[in-house]
């Protein structure tokens, strides 16, 4: 016997709607939010960064392919890790899909992360993707972007990560390892907590116009939630996300002792 409220058709519709006017309200909301993410001043990117890809040296410019608009998605893979952050890598699971047609809505979807390319491009044949990934390493990209620190700037406690300075936290002074999910994450990508925590997901928006680069948007943390499709799914599950810890796993390692 559930220990869920329970009802009548009558009693479950007249729920039902009454949710259908919020969740409108939230879908206006959001349209709201898209256009004024759209009405953000563009900044010029003058400074020459540089990508390895897979048809060689790229760059900022050369990503767009040709597009007007250019999405990077800022992933987790230090050169230090031995595999991609399984988070990153559950929300990358639906790049393949929807890069083609974003691709042609002239927009282009690129992964980037610090790792060399030879790691990247292991990683991605073992998941299965298509998407194009770049490796940052010759550049400063991702520290100009926010989502890779020093080691001096965790000790020292200046990161400024989300547009707001993070508190200093024990493990970052490489006395004290933390416990719990930041230790199990990073373990599962080969590395100690404070190496794993100095890259950081992000997504950055780019485009093109007048011959020049615009920076437009860039988005952190839990502002990554919208692009994590698998939860866009469990929050219409019956039990809604119903996480204890760190549940997911990359898709090669479920069932997996």
């Amino acid at each position: 016997m559930t220990k869920h409220k329970t009802g009548t058709r009558e009693e479950w519709l007249a729920a039902r709607v009454a949710l259908l006017k919020d969740e409108k309200e939230l879908t206006r909301r959001s349209d709201e939010l898209a256009q004024k993410r759209q009405e953000l001043p563009w900044v010029r990117v003058d400074k020459p960064y540089g990508f390895d890809t897979d048809e060689g040296q790229a760059t900022l410019d050369g990503l767009f392919r040709g597009r007007s608009q250019l999405l990077i998605y800022h992933f987790m893979f230090g050169p230090d890790y031995k595999a991609g952050c399984p988070s990153c890598s559950m929300i990358a699971d639906g790049f393949n899909g929807f890069a083609v047609h974003l691709a042609n809505h002239d927009v282009m979807l690129w992964a980037v992360s610090r790792a060399p390319l030879a790691k990247l491009r292991a990683y991605k044949q073992r998941m299965g993707w298509s998407f194009p990934w770049a490796s940052s390493a010759p550049s400063d990209f991702n520290a100009d972007f926010n989502v890779w620190f020093t080691e001096a700037q965790q000790r020292e406690g200046s990161i400024e990560y989300n547009y707001r300075r993070e508190p200093v936290r024990e493990w970052r002074t490489g006395e004290q390892g933390s416990e719990g999910a930041e230790d199990k994450i990073a373990a599962m990508c080969g590395t100690d907590t404070p190496t794993f925590h100095r890259d950081q997901p992000g997504m950055s928006a780019f485009v093109r116009e007048g011959g020049a680069v615009y920076h437009a948007y860039s988005t952190y943390a839990r502002g990554l939630d919208g692009l994590w499709g698998a939860y866009q799914w469990l929050d219409r599950a019956p039990k809604g996300r119903n996480e204890e810890g760190v549940w997911w796993r990359r898709h090669d390692e479920y069932g997996r002792t």
